[in-house]
């Protein structure tokens, strides 16, 4: 069965992507399951640290942008909606070039918080972070946000 409430559909989740920092980054939502949704992320001059490497926060960026718009896949978005509360990172493998796939799963998903483990991945299939992102879920009667 699936978790969503709403059906992912790939098109408009990268639309969603324009003039935010997921455009500048080059973020693409490319698959989902029953279970899961993924996007990845270039990795290039403006995702690298001084060194070359991906850069943590850009790791960052890409999970809990992942994570976040699962989050809001499973709400009711016409009485909730959702924000990060907290995400942590680990960096296990520094990457260079090419693109990332992060794929976030849930660990929980309940009426006010929603937890989510999210993988990134290179292109060869190797693990280069583990983070987990917790979402608040809030009635929009509780200060919504600007539109």
């Amino acid at each position: 069965m699936s978790l969503w409430k709403t059906q992912p559909d790939i098109d408009q989740l990268n639309a969603r992507q324009a003039n935010t920092i997921g455009e500048v980054l080059d973020i693409r939502f490319e698959s989902f399951s029953e279970d899961s949704l993924s996007a990845s992320m270039v990795v290039d001059h403006r995702t690298h640290q001084p060194f070359g490497l991906l850069h943590g926060g850009a790791s960052v960026v890409l999970a809990e942008t992942v994570g976040s718009m699962a989050s809001y896949l499973c709400i009711d978005t016409r009485r909730f909606y959702c924000v990060g509360l907290e995400i942590n990172a680990n960096h296990l493998r520094g990457v260079r070039s090419g693109r990332v796939t992060a794929t976030a799963r849930p660990v929980h998903i309940g009426r006010s918080t929603h937890v989510w483990d999210i993988r990134l991945s290179t292109e060869d299939g190797k693990t280069s972070c583990i983070s987990r992102l917790t979402i608040a879920v809030i009635a929009l009667g509780d200060s919504p946000p600007a539109t």
